[in-house]
């Protein structure tokens, strides 16, 4: 009786997790972000006082509701330089901000490197990070997913005396780190899925694949 009864809570059990776990993670993600995020936001609050915005008269943390009040006025700020990104007299104040923020010693180092990172990765011209590829790694006869994140020039091509593509293997179910490899053209094979597809596959481990049709791979042509 004992056993038949543990089994059945242990049915009950794992089948309610199965169905309740998604919602879970759903949850903590959000929550995650939305403190990681409002580690930031909260410090556009500075002109109001602590006392208000912190709990133990301005001792403590702040309340949670001040960090949405926060996390909307950034909001509200973003939109209102995108609003400014589409006129000519806002592109003209963006650029005088942003040639003044390079003139900044030290800084300048910072916001230059992350203003190339960003534009690598929005600008419609460029195919970085928007290509799920396989390549041979950690060894040859072992594939690894990973995304193409440049064409290598100047002095790894001269050294190498060949053209090397850059992509970027992130390690599962954490995509957010990884490794940077440079390999031959003729070595990367191109896949069909897309990025979201490609960054599912590998925060699951692998259990789920998007459906295609088969067919051969192809690997990417000389050029890109």
């Amino acid at each position: 009786m004992k056993n038949d009864l543990f089994g059945s809570w242990r049915a009950n059990f794992f089948t309610g997790l199965a169905i309740a776990l998604p919602a879970i993670i759903s949850f903590a993600v959000i929550f995650w972000l939305f403190f990681a995020v409002s580690n930031i936001t909260d410090t556009l609050l500075v002109f109001i006082p602590r006392d208000i915005t912190h709990e133990g008269k301005g001792l403590g943390p702040m309340h949670w509701y001040w960090s949405v009040v926060a996390l909307t006025l950034t909001i509200l700020l973003i939109s209102v330089v995108g609003l400014l990104a589409r006129n000519y007299m806002g592109k003209k104040l963006i650029q005088s901000v942003d040639t003044s923020l390079l003139r900044v010693p030290f800084l300048n180092k910072i916001y230059g490197t992350t203003k190339q990172v960003n534009e690598a990765f929005t600008s419609s011209g460029k195919s970085s990070f928007k290509t799920v590829v396989m390549v041979e790694f950690p060894r040859a006869g072992m594939y690894s997913m990973g995304f193409l994140t440049s064409e290598q020039h100047g002095e790894v091509r001269t050294k190498l005396q060949q053209d090397l593509l850059g992509v970027f293997i992130p390690t599962t179910p954490n995509p957010t780190s990884g490794f940077l490899v440079l390999v031959p053209e003729d070595e990367v094979v191109k896949l069909d899925m897309s990025v979201a597809e490609g960054i599912k596959f590998i925060i699951s481990l692998g259990s789920i694949s998007p459906e295609h049709v088969p067919g051969v791979p192809t690997k990417i042509p000389a050029g890109g």
